[in-house]
């Protein structure tokens, strides 16, 4: 990945950068994906591994094997490139990839987003993209637990 990132950089490309587990790809994902590649020219997918997602979610995670994850994240046209990471946060990843542009949802304050510190002091810009009420895994699994115990009582 770092030579294709090398590459886009010297054709003059900005790189932009986001990660997540993506456990679950829904339609919050594919809009808030769909934005941060309007931030620039090469979007590049961080996906959380297995197992840094049991270390962070818990050992009934992830649902979804991290090569699954990734191949769906590959598959959408605004994703350039996915690069899975197996440490539980992307710093080692955006420090060894420079994006231009670090992106996450504005769910996080930007204080403590995992590489903006990094980012800034490289001349990058932070960017925080609106999320869709209501619509993530978590709710998402909510609501088939909530469907299969109203389905079995």
């Amino acid at each position: 990945m770092k030579m294709v990132v090398e590459k886009a950089k010297g054709e003059g490309k900005k790189i932009v950068f986001t990660n997540g587990c993506f456990d679950i790809l829904h339609q919050g994902h594919a809009r808030y994906l769909s934005e941060a590649k309007k931030l620039g020219d090469y979007l590049i997918v961080g996906v959380n591994s297995d197992r840094s997602i049991k270390n962070i979610k818990g050992n009934n995670r992830p649902f979804m094997t991290e090569e699954a994850r990734a191949e769906l994240l590959a598959a959408l046209c605004f994703v350039d490139g996915v690069v899975i990471f197996p440490e539980d946060d992307p710093l080692a990843i955006i420090k060894y990839l420079q994006p231009h542009v670090l992106v996450k949802g504005a769910d996080w304050a930007e204080d403590k987003i995992i590489g903006a510190e990094f980012i800034k002091k490289t001349g990058g810009e932070v960017k925080r993209i609106p999320l869709i009420p209501n619509i993530s895994t978590s709710d998402i699994i909510r609501r088939i637990i909530d469907l299969n115990s109203a389905e079995n009582s």
